[in-house]
């Protein structure tokens, strides 16, 4: 299952894309990659790849990108094609449910031509095995018949990339693994990086904006360029609708605030859980469902929307015996703890401040 499934379809700070992101994302896409912003480890050994392959007069090997969604493997993928002048073909694992489905992708593909599976670990098991054989020998099996007179009939497949994109690595199978020439991890963006995009997203859009309100909705953004062009639009409605137009840091801070997404990326939810653990349990240690039903949301969407971002930011710890705040959630909310670190332990307050004498909190 996708975990981004389980959010809260009102979320602004998700990193799931909807239809109106797809759109914008469409015109605001780099097409190559001395355009791209970031990631510079990825694209330097992504452009010697493509680099070579073309040198050669050969197709690349296939690629395997990594990491959250939001930081820009959809884009990486048309820019692989791009760089070699290529058609793409688009599609996804949950769409891929058999292998005659990808049968019928593979045997109309065009040689060169880029493949791009996105959610690549969703694939259905039949069809993962199937492109064992396509990634490898650049041919399948197509089976005509069943039971004892079933036959299999060998195609032959032109040569083309495979570009695969997903959220969760740990989740493919080795044999799938291995068939990948290059592996990119796409890492979380430094608000600098993020300012970058702003100014450029902006620039495109004809939006009005300065240096540090750029710099204001980058820190809002949580490393991940499609947050901080989806920010960027709804500050451009606030300063468009109540002032004149210049996103400065103050008409940012304003518009976010409006929005609920305070100056350290939290939003409703983040915020829910963080001051349900601390005003209600103390800090913790508190169970995962019993933090739920105190933020009334399904532990699946604490866990696994709230949480991972909580946990980056170091506000949040998870323990064997539960969830506890940090020292930086307290400051955080403006809150302060129970007792102070090596007060003497017993009730719900002590219990928090044996956790910090422990250095666990």
């Amino acid at each position: 299952m996708n975990p981004y499934e389980s959010e809260p379809a009102d979320r602004l700070v998700t990193a799931s894309a909807d239809g109106e992101d797809q759109a914008v994302e469409a015109a605001l896409r780099p097409k190559l990659l001395d355009e791209f912003i970031g990631q510079e480890r990825v694209r330097e050994q992504l452009s010697l790849v493509l680099q070579a392959a073309r040198q050669r007069g050969a197709t690349p090997d296939h690629v395997l990108l990594s990491g959250p969604p939001g930081l820009g493997k959809t884009t990486l993928s048309m820019i692989i094609a791009a760089e070699l002048n290529a058609p793409i073909r688009i599609t996804s694992g949950p769409a891929i449910q058999h292998a005659g489905d990808l049968a019928a992708i593979l045997s109309s593909l065009t040689e060169g031509e880029v493949l791009f599976l996105d959610e690549i670990h969703r694939m259905s098991r039949p069809a993962e095995e199937m492109l064992y054989m396509a990634m490898e020998d650049f041919r399948v099996d197509v089976i005509v018949g069943k039971g004892p007179g079933a036959t299999a009939i060998p195609l032959e497949l032109p040569p083309f990339t495979l570009v695969g994109a997903t959220t969760r690595a740990g989740l493919l199978p080795p044999p799938l693994r291995d068939r990948f020439g290059f592996t990119g991890h796409m890492e979380f963006y430094a608000p600098v990086e993020l300012e970058r995009v702003v100014h450029r997203s902006a620039g495109l859009l004809d939006v009005r904006i300065d240096p540090a309100g750029a710099a204001e909705i980058a820190g809002r953004s949580r490393g991940t360029p499609r947050i901080a062009n989806r920010l960027l639009r709804r500050v451009r409605d606030f300063a468009q609708v109540r002032h004149d137009g210049l996103v400065t840091a103050e008409i940012a801070a304003r518009a976010l605030e409006v929005y609920e997404v305070d100056a350290r990326g939290l939003d409703r939810l983040d915020r829910a859980v963080l001051e349900a653990l601390l005003k209600l349990f103390g800090g913790g240690p508190v169970g995962l469902s019993t933090l739920a039903v105190a933020v009334g949301e399904e532990a699946e969407t604490v866990e696994e929307v709230a949480e991972p971002f909580l946990v980056r930011e170091g506000l949040l710890a998870r323990t064997p015996r539960g969830r506890i705040a940090t020292a930086a959630a307290w400051q955080h909310l403006g809150l302060t703890p129970p007792q102070a670190p090596g007060a003497p332990r017993g009730g719900r307050g002590g219990q928090q401040a044996g956790l910090w004498a422990d250095g666990k909190a």
